[in-house]
């Protein structure tokens, strides 16, 4: 339900971060001559970024920055991509042909459809500026241009191509989310993120991703996307997306159709498995044949036929949000049924997703650091442990999320005399302190330091025999001296 694909990359041009003098502004005049035209409204966005450290999370992070594309959709609305504005500090925005940069901040942001909305702290210089317009998804074969600040100059660029091909596929700013996108064969580039692309002076798409293993071929985020986003946030808040939670597998196998008594052109997909509390669970089962989304036909590949494109069937649900009902036809031992269900966000799949705008989580003991699981860790520890890779990988379908808030993790040890000879303990999952099974990092800092110490801490790893003992006297001592040596500013973060 949830894939990872390497070979998309992201399109944000990357730099040093921006110094003070930089950011400093002149006065503020109209930004640009009328005879730029719809060029005005295309700006250039600079931010100066901080990225968490999740190797040593008592630290600020790491400064840096990129530069990337932004357009104007409305008074003082400037649409852009997530990725160009995630963990930033400092937003400037810069018209084409004008030398001032303006600061901006974040209205809304998606990290789940990489999708931003930007706003100038003094929108009167871009007064009378146009507004561009979102269309429709532009048709096969039809010619669009792309415009942005791309890699190889300063000022703006237009490129052109031709779309190519309308799939379902995965984002590669969250690295787990599916949605719908448009590819073209027109190059985008570095700097190209966020920029619009255009067809008959319309918004057709969002640039926003390439393909690293082709030449001039690139990605943009189509209008429906757009749109669900623009209208999520109407209330004045981002909701996230909605799924069906299930994972399908198509029935082009003979023999499978004929174990589940599918004709030759019969509909449906296999229903593969149900998300435990997800929007399906207790109204389909596993090995249900699913042959219809609100009326709109599954074929063998779980693709349905919306506005004349065959699409993937998780499209239909992707413009809905949460609380809406779809309808669902499918068979069940031979027997056709008609069931409804509510859709809602799963926040256990977050588990799946790279985390922006956050710090980390953790907390301290004696030179143990212990830190909950999720992608951001996983990526930066590069576990190799099969118990924590196995928890990650089933943390939804085995319904480890019911018991386990979090998987806490024992992702480091800074030497100590209290501590040694345990560093084959560093990277797995902490099972239980004194006796007590794990289920939070909350949890585990109360268990480590409760209001009167035990004799012994006994900390307890998933797949280790031997436990870590540390003497209760000396424990508080321990910590202390820890954050002296390894310039430990901050014992713990749990929110």
């Amino acid at each position: 339900m949830r894939k990872l694909l390497p070979i998309l990359s992201l399109t944000l041009t990357t730099l040093f971060a921006l110094s003070p003098a930089q950011a400093q502004q002149q006065p503020l005049t109209p930004v640009a001559p009328a005879n730029n035209g719809i060029y005005s409204s295309i700006v250039r966005i600079e931010a100066a970024t901080q990225v968490p450290d999740y190797n040593e999370p008592w630290k600020a992070g790491r400064f840096s920055g990129g530069i990337g594309t932004g357009f104007l959709i409305g008074p003082n609305k400037f649409l852009t991509n997530a990725h160009v504005v995630s963990n930033s500090r400092r937003l400037l925005i810069t018209v084409h042909g004008s030398p001032q940069k303006h600061p901006a901040r974040i209205l809304h942001i998606a990290h789940d459809c990489d999708l931003a909305l930007l706003e100038v702290e003094d929108f009167t210089p871009f007064k009378g500026l146009e507004y561009l317009q979102v269309g429709l998804i532009p048709k096969l074969e039809s010619q669009v241009r792309v415009i942005g600040y791309p890699v190889g100059g300063n000022r703006i660029s237009v490129t052109r191509g031709v779309v190519s091909r309308i799939d379902f596929s995965t984002y590669s700013h969250s690295r787990s989310d599916q949605h719908l996108v448009v590819q073209i064969d027109a190059a985008i580039n570095p700097g190209n993120s966020g920029g619009p692309v255009l067809q008959d002076g319309k918004v057709v798409g969002v640039a926003f991703q390439g393909l690293r293993s082709a030449d001039n071929t690139g990605y943009m985020i189509p209008t429906p996307v757009v749109k669900r986003f623009l209208k999520d946030i109407e209330d004045g808040s981002y909701d996230k997306y909605v799924d069906l939670g299930i994972s399908e597998f198509p029935m082009f196998n003979p023999a499978m159709r004929k174990k589940f008594g599918l004709e030759r052109n019969s509909p449906g997909v296999l229903v593969a498995s149900v998300t435990p509390d997800g929007p399906c669970d207790g109204v389909l089962e596993d090995n249900d044949i699913l042959t219809a989304i609100n009326g709109n036909a599954v074929d063998a590949a779980g693709n349905v036929l919306i506005e004349g494109e065959k699409v993937n069937m998780n499209e239909i649900v992707e413009r809905k949000f949460s609380g809406d009902e779809v309808q669902l036809s499918f068979t069940r031992d031979g027997k056709a049924m008609e069931k409804s269900a509510t859709l809602k966000h799963f926040a256990p799949a977050q588990m799946y997703s790279v985390q922006y705008g956050i710090t980390p989580r953790f907390t301290t003991f004696a030179g143990l650091v212990l830190q909950p699981l999720d992608r951001n860790l996983y990526a930066a520890h590069n576990f190799k442990n099969t118990r924590v890779r196995r928890l990650f990988a089933h943390y939804i379908d085995e319904a480890i999320f019911k018991e386990r808030q979090d998987i806490v993790i024992l992702t480091t040890i800074l030497s100590d005399p209290t501590n040694t000879h345990v560093n084959s303990h560093a990277g797995k999952a902490v099972e239980s302190i004194n006796g007590e099974k794990v289920t939070s990092l909350d949890q585990a800092h109360a268990l480590l330091h409760p209001t009167n110490a035990p004799e012994f801490f006994v900390i307890k790893c998933e797949g280790v025999e031997r436990p870590i003992v540390i003497p209760g006297d000396k424990a508080a001592e321990a910590s202390k001296r820890t954050r002296s040596n390894y310039g430990i500013s901050l014992p713990s973060r749990l929110k």
